[in-house]
């Protein structure tokens, strides 16, 4: 990839440019808790973390008010807290300092609803960056599907080959590259390196910081 070929940056928001997953974890086993009464594996929601809470919270419940009943004690706790438990990874700021010096474009595709996305991008001093935010009501399916990031990239008014979708999980990588953008991989969100290799994204970053080098030789 060259700086001539790329013209903006799509990025992923939780476990890719902001450190949530602590609280995630805490809402979620705080949800478990008020509604059934004991917490189960971590385990169970890291592997979905990217996808929407609803499906997440699908497998746990069983009626669909259950579900609804788990969805808001599991917002109210999160939202509750947001404000002082987020923050954007080191080097994260820099290097959209650095991308948007040199001129790319740059958006957020989440699985996130609009209202936390929103706040955590001003809680994380990130809401000046972004042209194109796409939430989970911009889209009717979600990731792995690729909607999401065409969505973006309508917004944008690109092409897919001259973006590159950057995020932690293997519902990223599958987005991106169903949508015919490019991908590159992060892996200090809660995902192992080895989820992230089968889709073949064109880099793996192990370090904030390096995201200021993409588009560069």
């Amino acid at each position: 990839m060259t700086a001539l070929d790329l013209r903006a940056v799509l990025f992923d928001l939780d476990g890719t440019l902001i450190d949530s997953t602590g609280l995630i974890l805490e809402s979620y086993r705080h949800t478990m808790l008020t509604h059934l009464g004991h917490v189960l594996p971590d385990a169970l929601w890291l592997d979905g973390i990217g996808t929407p809470l609803d499906d997440q919270l699908r497998a746990m419940s069983q009626t669909e008010a259950q579900r609804q009943a788990m969805k808001a004690t599991y917002r109210a706790h999160y939202i509750a807290h947001q404000d002082t438990r987020l923050a954007a990874f080191p080097g994260v700021v820099g290097a959209l300092d650095a991308l948007r010096a040199r001129g790319l474009r740059m958006g957020v595709v989440t699985s996130k609803m609009r209202d936390t996305t929103r706040r955590a991008l001003e809680v994380c001093g990130l809401g000046g960056y972004f042209e194109v935010v796409v939430a989970f009501e911009d889209a009717a399916r979600h990731k792995p599907d690729p909607e999401p990031v065409q969505v973006a990239l309508r917004g944008l008014g690109l092409e897919p080959g001259q973006v590159v979708f950057v995020g932690d999980s293997p519902f990223d990588m599958q987005a991106g590259r169903d949508a015919g953008a490019r991908t590159m991989g992060v892996t200090w969100g809660p995902f192992a390196r080895a989820s992230l290799t089968p889709f073949a994204p064109e880099r793996l970053l192990d370090r904030p910081e390096q995201l200021a080098t993409i588009g560069l030789k």
